[in-house]
């Protein structure tokens, strides 16, 4: 019966707040969605950040997560110097990071992504990945593992766009790649500030809990749903595609 209720309370959210139009895009994050990967790009900027002189605890980079690398050391600098970084010295800072990264070795895909992904694909729904990275390690590995998801061209990374996240940009541009408006666009998310990117493009956004930022933090970026993993959101997405195909 609390079951039941869940579902229920997921169609109203939907009927209620995205009634327009049916849903039949899902704009997918990648670090912490698709891949267990936060854990090593927090390690990566923690150490370097630490070589640049800034004592900066690890676990708040999972906060910046969705931002891109540029915006990122911008915004640290900002807060030491009150001022922006200069080019030079953010691609060099930013290719320490990226070298400390990839030595970390193999990034696990994400438990229950596959399913998750599966689950879009078997209902016929577009599906474009949206992440504020532009790490070739991982996007490298995309099409290998988990082939036939995201079809050539399907991709907004870091450098497609002038703003990261949590400006709108990124799932704008993803909603235009599937061709679709955001309000017919499912975004899955894992981080506060890709929530609100999500939010402010008008899609209808899902945030997983897949890393240690506490449930309170999606609710104050007011996540349309969240649920404690990626298992669990595979586990009832098809319920929840079913609820909003029904708005057809």
């Amino acid at each position: 019966m609390a079951e039941q209720r869940k579902y229920i309370t997921f169609a109203a959210v939907m009927r209620q707040q995205y009634s327009d139009t049916p849903a039949c895009g899902a704009l997918i994050d990648m670090d912490g969605v698709l891949y267990d990967s936060m854990k090593y790009h927090t390690l990566a900027w923690h150490q370097m950040m630490l070589e640049y002189g800034f004592d900066i605890p690890r676990d708040e980079f999972y906060l910046y997560e969705g931002m891109t690398g540029k915006a990122t050391i911008n915004l640290l600098w900002q807060r030491r110097y009150g001022k922006d970084c200069d080019e030079q010295k953010i691609s060099e800072m930013y290719h320490r990071k990226t070298e400390l990264f990839n030595a970390l070795g193999r990034k696990e895909k994400m438990e229950g992504a596959a399913a998750m992904l599966e689950a879009f694909r078997d209902a016929g729904w577009r599906r474009v990945l949206v992440t504020g990275s532009s790490q070739q390690s991982l996007l490298e590995k995309i099409s290998a593992d988990y082939p036939g998801i995201f079809l050539p061209g399907m991709r907004v990374t870091a450098l497609d766009v002038n703003h990261g996240k949590p400006s709108p940009e990124p799932y704008l541009k993803g909603a235009e790649l599937a061709g679709l408006k955001p309000s017919q666009c499912i975004v899955v998310e894992n981080a506060p500030l890709g929530v609100k990117a999500g939010k402010a493009a008008g899609c209808f956004t899902v945030a997983v809990t897949t890393g240690p930022i506490p449930r309170e933090e999606f609710e104050k970026v007011n996540a349309d749903m969240i649920f404690p993993s990626m298992p669990e959101f595979a586990r009832q997405l098809p319920m929840i595609i079913a609820n909003f195909e029904e708005r057809q």
